[in-house]
Order: C-alpha cells, then structure tokens, then sequence
C-alpha cells in the first residue's frame, strides 16, 4: 500500500484557536491512508492538540518565533529544516504575517505547491499590526495559491486588487454540523450541570484577545443585569486577556453572574447550554464559533465588522460596536424569546459541513489542482 502524501501546515501553536480547530476538524475526517498532515508551530510549549495529532499520525515540528530582529536566524531554521524534510508536496502556511518568508524557502528547496491560507480580517492594534501588514505586502505574489475564510480576511491579507483579480480561492471555515445539532436532553444535562436550569445564559466562545473585544461584551452584559436578574454569562476561552475581564467584571458588580470556563474539548455540550450567542468582535476571518452557533439553533448578535459570508440563517443580526453598549443589550432583551432548532441542514448546504469539505481538499491535495466537487 502507498504511503499517505504529506502535507505541512505552518501555525504559531497547535493550542485551542480558531485555525487550529478547524484544521483539525478536517484532518479528523480526512482518509488518513491518502493524506496525512504534519505540523510547524512557532512554540516550544506543548499545544491542546498534540497528543491528538500524533494519535492520528501527525507530526510537530517547532522553529523559533519571528520577532523582526531574529529575520536572518528565522530564514535559517526554515532552510534547515527543508533540507532535511523533503517529503512534503504541499505547504500551507496559516500564519501569514511570516508567510513571505517560509513559502518561498518552501519552494527553493523543492516543495511543489505552497498554500498562504488567510484566516483574519485585521491585525493586533500598534506597531506589531504594522509590521504585520508590511510584511504581507507581498504575499499575493509569494504563493502558488491564495486561500481565504472569506472576502474581507483575503483583502485584509492579501490585498483587494489580488481579490478583486480572482486570484484568491475561498474555503469556508467548516466544522462538524452534525455534532452542534440541538438536542433537548443535552441541553437539560448540561444546565443542570452548570447549575443554570433557571437562567437565561448569554454564551461566547472565543481567546481572550484584543480582536475578541470581550470589554464590550462585558459592558453588554452589564446593562443587560440591569433589566432582569435571570441573566448569565459563560465564557468558554482562555488567553493573556482573562484577568483583565475578570477585573473589569468585578468593576461592573456582575462578577458573580459571570462564568470563566477555560477550554473544553466538549465545547458542542455547552452550546446546547446558551440561549443567546453574543460576538462582539473588532476583526474576524470567519468565526467557526458563529457557524456553531447556528447550527445548534441558536440567536446570533454579532458586530457588524464580521463577514457576511457568516451570516447563513435568520438567526443572525449585527450591529456596530459603535454603539452604546445599551444597544446591543436592549436588542437581545426584545428578541431573547424565540423558537429553537437545529440549522445543521442550513449550515451543511451553505458549505460549511467538514465532511464535504475533506473530499474537496483531498481531491486537491492528490492532484494539485483546484476544483469544485460536484
């Protein structure tokens, strides 16, 4: 029997993130016995996905992390390590602010196909966003192909002429629809668990990041209290920004209606939790979490700044993070009452379904070729 083909895919962690849970949404339903995925990561720390990957016959690889001053030792290590690592016929790189750097050496040393992969609309705030912006400047013309979550991540990245152009490819940011499918009896689990049977539970998912903007969520939230007392939050996330929130929390005197739950593997359990699913972010690619969402039923309000491309099912509203936060609060309080339902049918023929996707990357992966499966 042949051996899988390879493919590398360059991150800064294997931790719990958007792109990684997506990448490994599909590397979990891809035919394994024809493609198997290996990894780059910019980090000495194990990941949340690392055991997981070696299960499925993945490998880690790590190299420093690019900080502008170590460039030329940053070049170095990834010219050792394609010296020595030959066997891949594909790299795609997901971390795009070094992108411009790893492909081409990529390809030099004989790697058929590079990939750039644009998974965000926006870069961090202050001179780490700009040095990020100049060095994608020319990305579009660094790899073989551009792909991108949706329009406004492929602009943010690569630019709005190489869109414009035609020359970016979009792949939806897919998940498993099947496991978010509401279920009653799960839903009274989970809340019996979480001792919430008598509340009204905002949820949101998501690292505890600038681009998350999480301050305003809270703020949302806060007025929200003010109108009725049934109201909780869980946050499910972890990141450098939890203990501000938490402090900012305590600020607002909601601390105890305000639940930290870390990371969970199981995230699917505490969707069925939540009633109303609240993502008030500064910048997105394409939110997962959003797709999630709505396939377990749930009401969306989410920030106007987030692609439309997202935006599947009535379930969804947006509004400006400009607004007063007492906005926001009293659109969720007008439409806190509705009916819910699976929307994983929705979901699935819009595209976002990973089991359709893994035919289409693997037929891409074997051939090299672009193509929409019929």
């Amino acid at each position: 029997m042949a051996e899988p083909i390879r493919i590398l895919h360059v991150l800064g962690t294997t931790d719990l993130g958007g792109a990684e849970s997506r990448i490994m949404d599909l590397y979990r339903h891809m035919d394994r016995n024809k493609v198997q995925f290996d990894f780059v990561v910019h980090t000495e720390k194990e990941g949340f996905f690392d055991k997981e990957i070696e299960k499925l016959g993945g490998r880690i690889f790590r190299v420093p992390r690019f900080r502008i001053y170590n460039y030329f030792s940053y070049r170095r290590a990834f010219r050792d390590f394609f010296r020595e690592h030959r066997e891949f016929r594909m790299v795609q790189g997901h971390m795009t602010s070094s992108a411009a750097i790893y492909l081409p050496i990529a390809k030099k040393a004989g790697i058929s196909t590079t990939i750039a992969h644009a998974r965000s609309a926006g870069v961090d705030k202050g001179l780490k966003g700009k040095l990020t912006r100049w060095m994608r400047r020319n990305l579009w013309r660094k790899a073989d192909y551009l792909f991108t979550c949706s329009k406004k991540a492929g602009i943010s990245v690569f630019g709005e002429k190489a869109v414009e152009q035609g020359k970016t490819i979009f792949i939806p940011n897919a998940i498993d629809c099947g496991a978010f499918s509401y279920d009653e009896k799960k839903r009274k689990e989970m809340r019996e668990s979480l001792r919430l049977t008598d509340k009204y539970v905002i949820g949101h998912v998501g690292r505890f990041h600038y681009a998350k903007n999480h301050e305003y969520l809270l703020q949302v939230f806060a007025k929200l209290c003010r109108k009725r007392d049934d109201y909780v939050l869980i946050l499910l996330g972890e990141g450098g920004g939890m203990e501000g929130c938490r402090a900012l929390a305590k600020e607002f005197g909601i601390e105890d209606k305000v639940f930290f739950l870390g990371n969970h593997s199981n995230v699917y359990d505490y969707y069925q939790a939540m009633d109303y699913f609240v993502y008030p972010s500064r910048y997105e690619g394409l939110p997962g979490t959003v797709v999630e969402a709505q396939s377990c039923g749930l009401q969306c309000l989410m920030s106007d700044t987030i692609c439309e491309e997202v935006s599947v099912t009535d379930l969804v509203h947006t509004m400006s993070i400009a607004e007063d936060p007492e906005k926001w609060a009293a659109y969720i309080e007008t439409t806190r009452d509705y009916e819910r339902r699976s929307h994983v049918e929705e979901m699935t023929q819009a595209g976002f379904d990973v089991k359709g996707q893994a035919m289409l990357m693997t037929d891409f992966y074997e051939t090299g070729k672009w193509r929409e499966l019929q």
